[in-house]
């Protein structure tokens, strides 16, 4: 290829932006996205979640409910750029469809609720785009409603985020406090917006006398902020010079993208304001997929193995998330480098299957259409290929394994059955299909040998079994929701297992040493090798890894709680101390067997603590019924964390809820507050529950 075709492609890399619009529920993501789909001329009409005909909420799951469910993606033009957009729900229950967004996207726009500020579930995708390193820039939305504060956001992502906002724009207010327009603080002119109903252009006039002294301070503090990120900057502040509007943008850019600084925009995107200058922002200051750092392959024996964000470059997608429809299987991708063309022989990394690639396809929401390409940068779709969530597909004379996609482990499960024979018949491909487009479900049988699917919450459980009915054509029978407790050892415990088998032909020999103990709580399992002078070969080692880890999955009986069944095991220490081996019966098999043994072992010998899921829950009321909240939450054995003032009357409570007691807390709130409390909550993690509280 010539030298000109290759700048040609790295021109049109540089003008991708690859967004996720990222939040607690009902902070406004939908609503934005509509704005953006509409200002960019790519719908005509404005779709309403309350109407339930928004552009990214199509499901007729979401239509009905109100909130988005599943992750949707769109795309829209603005000043030459094309930018491609990923609409996640805002729900704890489906953090997955966040998780995976994020994993395969550049950068993200997070969406505080002026009045509400951070919520719990805002706490939880931040962290989220913080492990995966995404650059992020925020809008406060909804600076129309009664009670909205930009200034206590702000103060907010400082003390509950620990992030570090820069301004770059302030909200001009009516005498009613509700946003009508701002103060570019990068320009130095302010933008109004006239007609509350309609995406007109804005008009620039003047920064109102009133703001001038407060945008100027504000403005001062940005410059400053981007001066210790940007050295050219720095020269110019010690030169008491004033940076030029390209001068400062180029220093924000260069801090946002190493994460540095988190630019702030005010909106109330319902009456359509502040659209335009975070499409400008989007733009300006968030990375193209040339900006990418170069993807690391995860095998070991492959570690200088990289690719670059170059189309010239072999290929390496991941397929980041799988849907099924009367048309067959289709697969979300994302392409790193290289170019994925229909008809292509690729190799699916984790599967070791090879495949030829048939249908590409862009997406528009529920929308398709078909391509013959899809080239570094691009998010788009295969069609009928067999592959799986967090696969890996590469050119086959160049693998590359990336990093797969963490599923979260389910904290409740319900038992279901099919109501009629046809639907018994149905229901094992139905439920294949179901889990395989959402891997934090999962299938298992109880003690009785009934159907149990377990996920993230009671939501999720719903809204899976609803799935069912409407995508797959089986109707199910749920029961009542249960919390799916896990084990931990209750001390530390040495142990030597021998493992030996005679049978007449080839026999199992494996001894091993160990030391097993709980581990930090959400550390999972850790294996540490302490065998020296090759005592053991590396695969019998990784064979007693297996063993304990199938041993863990399995889970154990709990005294004293019949009901339910083999509970697993989470957050275990192991160091192999030892081993022994024979030189004909030994064996991967045996090794594993000892694994699995020292565990089961080691839960006699040590004991177990029970551990349950614990949520942070933030719940909002007013002052007058703050005594009958915190009375019912006492009950609910929930421990009181501390008190915020709201808005107005109001007061927010940070508590723990055990999950086990907050099955009907909606109602309850709603019974205690006169309709008026609300909550949130993300799941904690897990801390030991008394047997006498296991439901």
């Amino acid at each position: 290829m010539s030298t000109l075709s290759k700048l040609s492609k790295l021109a049109t890399l540089a003008t991708v932006r690859n967004i996720g619009i990222i939040a607690h529920v009902d902070a406004g993501k939908t609503t934005l996205t509509e704005r953006l789909l509409k200002i960019t001329g790519k719908i005509r009409s404005i779709g309403e979640v309350h109407d339930g005909n928004a552009t990214t909420d199509d499901h007729p799951i979401e239509k009905r409910r109100g909130i988005t469910i599943l992750a949707a993606a769109v795309s829209c033009d603005w000043r030459d750029h094309t930018i491609n957009i990923i609409d996640t729900p805002g729900h704890v229950d489906f953090n997955l469809e966040v998780e995976r967004s994020l994993r395969v996207l550049d950068s993200a726009v997070v969406v505080l609720d002026g009045v509400a500020g951070v919520e719990a579930q805002t706490e939880t995708v931040w962290r989220q785009a913080a492990r995966f390193g995404v650059p992020r820039l925020c809008v406060v939305n909804k600076l129309d409603r009664v009670g909205a504060n930009f200034d206590r956001c702000v103060a907010e992502l400082q003390t509950r985020l620990a992030a570090n906002p820069a301004v770059i724009a302030y909200p001009i207010v009516d005498n009613d406090g509700a946003m009508i327009g701002l103060v570019d603080l990068i320009e130095q002119r302010a933008l109004y917006w006239d007609d509350p109903m309609q995406p007109t252009e804005p008009r620039w006039a003047q920064v109102p006398a009133a703001l001038f002294d407060n945008t100027h301070s504000l403005r001062e503090q940005l410059i400053a902020a981007c001066a210790d990120v940007d050295d050219d900057l720095l020269s110019l502040v010690i030169a008491d010079q004033t940076p030029t509007a390209a001068q400062l943008r180029a220093a924000l850019r260069k801090a946002t993208l190493a994460c540095r600084l988190t630019p702030v925009l005010p909106a109330a995107a319902y009456r359509h304001r502040g659209v335009q200058p975070l499409l400008d922002a989007i733009v300006d200051l968030l990375p193209a997929p040339s900006d990418r750092a170069a993807v690391r392959d995860t095998d070991p024996q492959r570690p200088d193995n990289v690719r670059c964000p170059d189309a010239q470059a072999p290929l390496a997608a991941l397929a980041f998330k799988v849907v099924f429809d009367d048309f067959g299987q289709l697969t979300f991708v994302r392409i790193y480098s290289g170019e994925l063309r229909k008809g292509q022989a690729v190799v699916a990394m984790r599967s070791g299957k090879q495949m030829r690639i048939g249908r590409l396809v862009r997406l528009f929401a529920s929308h398709r259409e078909e391509v013959d390409c899809l080239s570094t940068g691009d998010i788009g779709a295969i069609m009928g290929a067999p592959l799986s969530s967090g696969e890996t597909i590469a050119a086959i004379d160049a693998p590359i394994a990336l990093e797969a996609i963490d599923v979260p482990a389910p904290v409740m499960h319900v038992a279901i059955e099919p109501v009629s024979t046809s639907d018994r018949d149905k229901l094992g491909v139905a439920l294949a299909r179901l889990i395989a487009a959402d891997p934090s479900l999962r299938l298992g049988t109880d003690d009785s040998g009934q159907t149990v699917l377990a996920g993230m919450g009671k939501l999720h459980l719903d809204v899976a079994v609803e799935r069912l009915g409407s995508e797959h054509h089986v109707v199910v029978r749920a029961g009542r929701p249960r919390v799916a407790y896990r084990t931990t050892l209750a001390r530390t415990v040495e142990l030597s297992i021998k493992h030996a088998k005679q049978s007449g032909g080839p026999g199992q020999f494996a001894q091993i040493d160990v030391t097993l103990g709980p581990a930090p709580r959400g550390a999972g399992l850790v294996f540490d090798d302490h065998i020296r002078g090759g005592a053991l070969p590396r695969c019998f080692i990784e064979a007693v890894k297996r063993g304990v880890t199938e041993a863990m999955h399995n889970g154990f009986a709990i005294a004293g709680a019949d009901q339910l069944g083999k509970v697993p095991m989470v957050d275990l220490a192991v160091v192999l101390r030892d081993g022994a081996l024979h030189a004909k019966d030994s064996s991967e098999l045996a090794f594993h067997i000892a694994g699995s043994l020292a565990l089961r072992q080691g839960a006699d010998t040590a004991g177990l603590i029970v551990l349950e899921p614990i949520s942070n829950l933030d719940v909002f009321c007013d002052e007058a019924n703050l005594g009958n909240v915190v009375g019912d939450l006492a009950r609910r054995r929930a421990l009181v964390r501390g008190f915020a003032m709201a808005v107005a009357q109001q007061r927010t409570v940070h508590a723990e809820l055990p999950l086990a007691e907050s099955f009907d807390y909606a109602s309850v709130l709603g019974s205690l507050t006169g309709g008026r409390g609300r909550f949130s909550s993300t799941l904690r993690g897990y801390q030991p529950v008394e047997r006498r509280h296991i439901t």
